[in-house]
C-alpha cells in the first residue's frame, strides 16, 4: 500500500518508517525543505534511540522517500496520515491550525478517493472539522473518508512502541475506510480496538491523562512518605503489584514534563470547561505536577546551610526524561528557573541536549560538578546511574547530592561520605 505521512517530526518519522517495516511504500511530505534533505540523506534530525538506522536502511532501500511538493504528493496516494504538530494554545486548548491547513491542502489538490487518517493529537470533535475544512475547499466533490488513529509512542522508546503497540485504536463512520486501515495493521499482534471517531480521539487524551495522574499520585505520596520517614519506592513497589494498579508511572521524581502530558492534560481540561463539566482530580493532578519543582527547592533549602542563594549547583541532566532530546516542559528547566530565581549558580550537563547558548553548559560530568555546592539528578540518564561518585567527591566543595530521579542508592551514597537526599527515598 502506498502511504503519504505530512508532517516529518518524531510521530511522523517514526510512523511513516514502521510502515515501511510492514512493507508498505511510504512518502513523507513537509514544508521544512532542511528536514527534508537531512531525513533524505539518511541523517535523523532529532534524537531517538534506533530510529537513524531504520530510516538508513528504508531510504537505502528507497522504500521510503520525502518531498516538499505537497500537490503531487497528495494526488499520487490514496491514503494520507496526518501527523502535524498541535500546539497547546494560550487558552490551553490545542492548536489545531497546522491540521487546518493540511485539510485544506487535501481539499483543494485530492483528484480521487481518499482516506484521510488523523494520526495527530486532536480533541474531540476534529475529524468533523477535517472533514468540513476538506469539503471547503474542493473544488468539485469527491467521495472521501476520516479515520482517527492516535499514537501512543513514547519518547526515548518510540521505536519499540511502535513495533509491538499494545492496542491500536481505529475510529470511523465508514465501514470502506475502517477496511483498508485494517489491512494495513494486518501483521501487528495487537488488540485492535474498532470504535467511532468521537471515542477514539477521547482515548488518546484518557490515556495520557490517566499516566499523568499516576505521577502526580506517587508524587503527591511521596512527601507524606518524606515526612513519616517511609521509602516511597517500598510503597510504589508494594501498590504497584496489584494487576488493577501496575508498576508503571509509579516512580517519585521531579513530575512530568515533555511534549505530551502537559499539552493534552491541560487540552482535556479546556475540552471539559467548554462542555461545563470539569474534571477536578485531572485540575489537581497539574496542580501537584506544578509544585514538585518547588518541593523540591524547599528541601534543597533545608538542606544546604544557609539554602541556595548564592551556592553553584550542578544540575545533571536537561531532558525532560532520558533517551531523548526533548526539553518541552521538562521539570528539569523549571527547577533551574527557581533556581536562578534564588540567585544560585548554575552549572549544567546533559548527554545529548545542547542549551550552551542559554545556560552554562559544560561538555563532561568532572567539569559540570567542580567547586559545586550540591548536584541534583534531575533525568534519568543511565550516565549518571553508573558514575563513579568516589571520583567526582574531591572536585565538590559539598558533597550533597539532590536525587530527583530517586536512582542511587542512599547507603551506597552515604558510605562515600555523601550527604544523599532522594525523594522520600530512605
Amino acid at each position: 500500500m502506498k502511504i503519504l505521512i505530512i508532517g516529518t517530526g518524531y510521530v511522523g518519522t517514526t510512523t511513516g518508517l514502521i510502515f515501511c517495516e510492514m512493507g508498505h511504500q511510504v512518502t513523507g511530505l513537509d514544508l521544512d525543505d532542511r528536514k527534508i534533505q537531512a531525513l533524505q540523506r539518511g541523517e535523523l534530525y532529532f534524537f531517538e534511540p534506533g530510529l537513524e538506522d531504520l530510516l538508513i536502511k528504508h531510504v537505502q532501500s528507497q522504500r521510503i522517500s520525502f518531498t516538499s511538493n505537497t500537490e503531487m504528493a497528495i494526488k499520487s496516494h490514496d491514503v494520507i496520515f496526518i501527523c502535524v504538530g498541535t500546539p497547546q494554545d494560550l487558552d490551553g486548548s490545542a492548536d489545531l491550525l497546522y491540521v487546518k491547513n493540511v485539510a485544506e491542502a487535501i481539499g483543494q489538490y485530492m483528484n480521487s478517493y481518499k482516506v484521510i487518517v488523523t494520526k495527530s493529537t486532536v480533541p474531540v470533535g476534529t475529524a468533523e472539522l477535517v472533514t468540513n475544512w476538506i469539503k471547503r475547499q474542493q473544488p468539485v466533490p469527491i467521495p472521501f473518508d476520516v479515520v482517527s488513529n492516535p499514537e501512543f509512542l513514547r519518547e526515548g522508546s518510540a521505536l519499540q512502541d511502535a513495533l509491538r503497540p499494545d492496542r491500536i485504536i481505529i475510529g470511523t463512520e465508514s465501514e470502506k475506510a475502517r477496511t483498508i486501515i485494517k489491512e494495513l495493521y494486518q501483521n501487528f499482534q495487537c488488540p485492535i480496538v474498532e470504535t467511532n471517531l468521537k471515542a477514539s480521539e477521547m482515548i488518546k487524551y484518557a490515556a495520557n491523562s490517566f499516566l499523568a495522574m499516576k505521577i502526580s499520585y506517587i508524587n503527591e505520596l511521596a512527601r507524606l512518605c518524606d515526612k513519616l520517614g517511609i521509602n516511597v519506592n517500598d510503597v510504589s513497589t508494594g501498590i504497584g503489584l496489584d494487576h488493577r494498579i501496575g508498576p508503571h508511572f509509579l516512580q517519585a521524581g521531579m513530575g512530568y514534563g515533555g511534549s505530551c502530558f502537559p499539552k493534552d492534560v491541560s487540552a482535556l481540561l479546556q475540552t471539559a470547561r467548554q462542555h461545563d463539566s470539569p474534571l477536578s482530580i485531572l485540575e489537581k493532578v497539574v496542580e501537584v505536577n506544578k509544585d514538585q519543582s518547588v518541593y523540591f527547592i524547599e528541601k534543597m533549602n533545608r538542606a544546604i546551610e544557609g539554602g541556595v542563594k548564592h551556592k553553584t549547583i550542578a544540575v545533571l541532566g536537561l531532558a525532560f526524561k532520558a533517551n531523548t532530546d526533548d526539553t518541552r516542559e521538562s521539570p528539569s528547566l523549571q527547577l533551574i528557573e527557581h533556581l536562578l530565581q534564588a540567585q544560585a549558580v548554575i552549572r549544567t550537563h546533559d548527554p545529548v541536549v545542547n542549551m550552551a547558548s542559554k545556560l552554562p553548559q559544560f561538555s563532561t560530568i568532572p567539569e559540570t560538578v567542580s567547586d559545586s555546592d550540591a548536584v541534583i539528578i534531575c533525568t534519568d540518564w543511565d550516565d549518571y546511574k553508573t558514575l563513579d561518585w568516589a571520583a567526582l567527591k574531591p572536585l565538590m566543595k559539598q558533597p550533597i547530592v539532590f536525587d530527583g530521579r530517586n536512582m542511587l542508592n542512599r547507603a551506597e551514597m552515604e558510605t562515600l561520605g555523601f550527604f544523599y537526599h532522594g525523594i522520600a527515598n530512605y
